[in-house]
């Protein structure tokens, strides 16, 4: 069992100062980790309220949810707040989603589920006898992508494609063969279905990166994975898992300052737009790593992370938060409205042009997972469509009214009317004005091609006191991800003290208690795992 959080850890980092900069959840998840651990942790974020990109948008005097909508991977946050003995049970309430989400082309609909004999069955009766036998082969093999990089990759330190070849061992090389980073996801999901609707619904996984399907290595069908093994809705919307950790965080006696902007880091600690100094041994750089790399933070940071090349940038989105009545279409939490032509959407991405044609995700966060009645009155809800990173003024607003009236036109195809009461739009423009240095993409570099996963900055950096999370960092985006770039930061942190693992058990391996299904964190050599 882990030692009790609180005085018995004391002393664990030596009672060094810690400035985390950034309250997005990996800088969360890694300020109540040390400060758990005897950290004297300050948090300091530019923006009113934790979260982030998992934010809230005042919307006609209505807060609604305008970042990450979905909570998988529950695990890794039961493993944070256990480390931190507390519970998240406690922290927030979840409830399991039954319905994924709802999919539509016009009037044909189609439901997922989180059981895939539910799936396989919609999917028959959908699209016939022969693309519901392929579905059960895409998950089996899902499912082996997942189980097969869980442990070395999602859970272990950056690597490389050697080092990560080197932790899976001769054992594990047939696994590895099967995880096809050399073939792209589109490809792939032609070797399954028959239906070009459900390539375009698997294919969607890439986005899920910030990452087009014809271009995005087929590994990424662990996405689908994922979410088939647990989505849960949280209970006043995804920002109230960010409060939670902000208010973990704090339990443990770590200080979180708002609306303090930072302008600047070094050795001793960070300087701040108001001039103010915030002594520090250690920072835990929780923002966009391109802030380093553009000299944002001090010219001095330039090269501890390289430059990244526009065209190498993840998407940006274009996320109207809405307060409306709605009508027609029998909305769930999670639905998908798919545009016409899949191909050309992604074309134009690619050549930096807002889509034509553009297929839609809307969250309805007031309904259930399962329960398509509307509730009275308006509802909040979230349209996301994918558009180019161009926020640095690489692009434009070219297109930005064809583009909104084609998405406002796809819903209305689909039997879906919206009577808005208010509406707030944010471009890529803005995404690169709320966080500084990205040019708007808002998952780092985008995942294409075999080696992109291994580019992504780890938690250490040539710096000795400079340590980076977030979603743009390893191992990659999602709100899951991010928490655990968290954890793998405050490893390097206390690795950096002698105390190499974050969770320790009295020097030896931690084991976290995760409710029957205990995560371990093994030092398989050098990187520590959190194996679940």
């Amino acid at each position: 069992m882990l030692p009790p959080a609180g005085s018995a850890t004391r002393g664990l980092v030596n009672g060094k100062r810690i400035v985390v900069v950034g309250a997005g959840i990996g800088g969360l998840a890694a300020a109540a980790l040390l400060a758990a651990r005897g950290g004297d942790v300050t948090v300091v974020e530019r923006q009113a309220a934790p979260g982030g990109k998992l934010r809230q948008v005042d919307t006609g005097g209505v807060a609604v949810d305008g970042g990450p909508t979905v909570f998988t991977m529950r695990w890794v946050f039961d493993a944070i707040f256990d480390a931190c003995g507390a519970s998240l049970d406690s922290a927030v309430t979840l409830t399991a989603a039954h319905v994924l989400a709802r999919h539509a082309w016009g009037a044909d609909r189609l439901d997922l589920f989180a059981d895939d004999a539910a799936s396989a069955d919609a999917i028959g009766t959908f699209a016939g006898a022969r693309d519901a036998a392929g579905f059960r082969a895409f998950m089996a093999e899902a499912r082996a992508i997942l189980a097969t990089l869980t442990v070395p990759f999602l859970q272990g330190t950056a690597t490389s494609p050697l080092g990560l070849t080197a932790r899976i061992g001769p054992r594990g090389l047939p696994g590895l063969a099967g995880i096809h980073p050399f073939a792209r996801l589109w490809d792939r999901t032609a070797k399954h279905f028959a239906d070009p609707r459900l390539r375009q619904l698997f294919g969607r996984y890439a986005t899920y990166s910030g990452s087009s399907p014809f271009d995005a290595p087929a590994t990424l069908m662990l996405i689908a994975a994922v979410e088939a093994d647990g989505v849960w809705l949280v209970e006043g919307g995804m920002s109230a898992l960010a409060r939670a950790l902000a208010a973990l965080a704090t339990r443990h006696g770590a200080r979180l300052r708002y609306d303090a902007e930072v302008t600047g880091l070094d050795r001793g600690g960070a300087t701040l737009a108001s001039g103010e100094r915030i002594a520090a041994d250690r920072v835990v750089f929780n923002g966009d790593p391109q802030a380093l790399a553009t000299g944002l933070l001090g010219p001095a940071l330039r090269r501890v992370v390289p430059p990244l090349r526009p065209r190498d940038r993840s998407l940006s989105a274009l996320v109207w938060t809405i307060d409306a009545e709605t009508s027609g279409f029998p909305l769930v939490r999670h639905n998908v409205f798919f545009g016409g032509n899949y191909a050309r959407e992604f074309a134009d991405l690619a050549a930096g042009r807002l889509p034509h044609d553009p297929s839609v995700y809307l969250c309805a966060q007031d309904r259930p997972a399962a329960d398509a009645t509307p509730p009275a009155g308006p509802e909040r809800l979230q349209l996301i469509v994918n558009a180019p990173a161009v926020g640095d003024g690489s692009g434009g607003r070219d297109g930005l009214d064809s583009c909104a009236a084609a998405t406002f036109e796809r819903l209305r195809a689909c039997g879906l009317t919206l009577t808005p009461r208010a509406s707030v739009l944010t471009t890529p423009e803005d995404f690169a004005q709320l966080f500084p240095a990205s040019a708007g993409a808002l998952y780092g570099r985008a995942t294409h091609g075999p080696f992109a996963a291994f580019r992504r900055p780890g938690a250490t950096t040539k710096l000795p006191w400079l340590f980076l999370a977030g979603g743009a960092t390893h191992p990659g985006a999602g709100v899951p991800m991010a928490a655990l770039s968290g954890i793998r930061a405050a490893e390097a942190v206390l690795a950096d003290h002698g105390n190499p693992a974050v969770l320790a058990d009295h020097g030896n391996p931690a084991v976290l208690a995760d409710h029957g299904n205990p995560a371990v964190l093994a030092d398989h050599g050098n990187p520590a795992v959190l194996r679940r």
